[in-house]
Formats: C-alpha cells, structure tokens, sequence
C-alpha cells in the first residue's frame, strides 16, 4: 500500500466525506494512510497475511465508527490506535501455545546484586545506511524473539508511544503489571542484543 501524506484542511474534508458514507473517500483513506498502518500491524504480527488481515479489519472497523470519531486527535492516530487493537485482537484469537518463560533471557546476578556479565558500551555512532537498516532488523527480530505478553507491552510502550495506562487498557492488564513487564522486557532485549552491539575492547 502506499502512503500518501494528508493535510490537515484535507483530512478535514476526508472526514466529512467519510461521515456522509462516500465511497471514494474510504479508498482515499486507505490510500493515504494504509502503507503506515501496515507497517504497525507489521511489528506485531511478523506474517504478513496476519498483517494485511488486521490492517483491513482496522479499516473496516474505522469506517463503520467513523461517525464516533470526534476529532478531537489527529485521524492518523485514531487510526493507529484501531490497528493496534485490531493486531492485538489477532494475536488473541489465534491458537495459543504456552508463553516461553523470559526468565532465561534476563541477565543474571551475583549475590552482592551485581549483574554477572557488566554491559559493555554499545556502538551507536558512525553507522552507515546499510548498517542502520541491519542494526533495524535485527532490534525487530530480537523484540518478536520475546515472550508474547512481554513483547507486546514493549512495542506498545517504546515503539508505538502509548503510555502506561493506555497499554493496560489495550492488553487488560494493570499499570503495574505493565510496568513490570515493560522493565523485564527492556532487560532481556539489551541481553539479546548486546553480543551483536557491544564494542571491541582492546
């Protein structure tokens, strides 16, 4: 899909289209903002199919809602918002499998309280394009190797910006257990990714 970029007097009108049922203007919508939404639906569901699925459930839900929609955010983050739900919906509704324990992926502790392993310093300067777009995927693949319930209270948090009692609303959890989660997960992806990101000592 691709993305067209909107103004705000344009999106104006495109909501007064969509609110008076025209049908050009829900393909317009689609247009405009359908490559970014997928690209959200994406970092919660890695099967494209999966993706596609959610992103095109986001829109019917949008357009069948659109009369609720006060305007009172942008229409882009109202969007993001159904697609976020509509991925989360997915990830619910599909068969289950027992969540991977993330304890294993935590660094350990030593008696006094120290970690085991100190954290070396991470290389984050100097990076060329092709280098960005590695250092990109492989920060992806470590967030989608995370158990599922840590994973999504991390792209929810650090990726997509909600806050905490936004996230908990969307997961149906509490605060605090978002808070617990969000700092697990934070923990075991700097230990995923510091064999790959660590500078050469001397």
């Amino acid at each position: 899909m691709a993305f067209e970029a909107i103004s705000a007097p344009s999106e104006q009108k495109l909501l007064e289209r969509l609110r008076a049922g025209e049908e050009q203007a829900y393909e317009e919508l689609v247009r405009s903002y359908g490559g970014r939404m997928l690209a959200v639906a994406r970092r919660f569901l890695p099967v494209e199919d999966d993706a596609r699925d959610a992103v095109q459930d986001a829109f019917l839900s949008a357009f069948r809602s659109i009369h609720r929609f006060e305007g009172n955010a942008q229409l882009s983050t109202w969007l993001h918002r159904i697609v976020v739900n509509a991925a989360l919906m997915k990830l619910r509704t599909r068969r289950r499998h027992p969540e991977q324990s993330i304890e294993d992926l935590l660094p350990g502790y030593l008696e006094d309280g120290h970690f085991e392993r100190p954290a070396s310093p991470w290389r984050s300067e100097g990076l060329d394009q092709a280098e960005s777009d590695e250092l990109r995927g492989l920060v992806l693949r470590s967030i989608h190797s995370l158990p599922e319930g840590h994973r999504n209270v991390l792209l929810l948090r650090d990726i997509e910006g909600l806050d905490t009692e936004e996230a908990a609303d969307l997961l149906q959890i509490s605060p605090g257990a978002v808070k617990t989660r969000l700092h697990r997960a934070r923990q075991a992806l700097r230990e995923l990714l510091e064999p790959h990101l660590r500078e050469a000592r001397p």
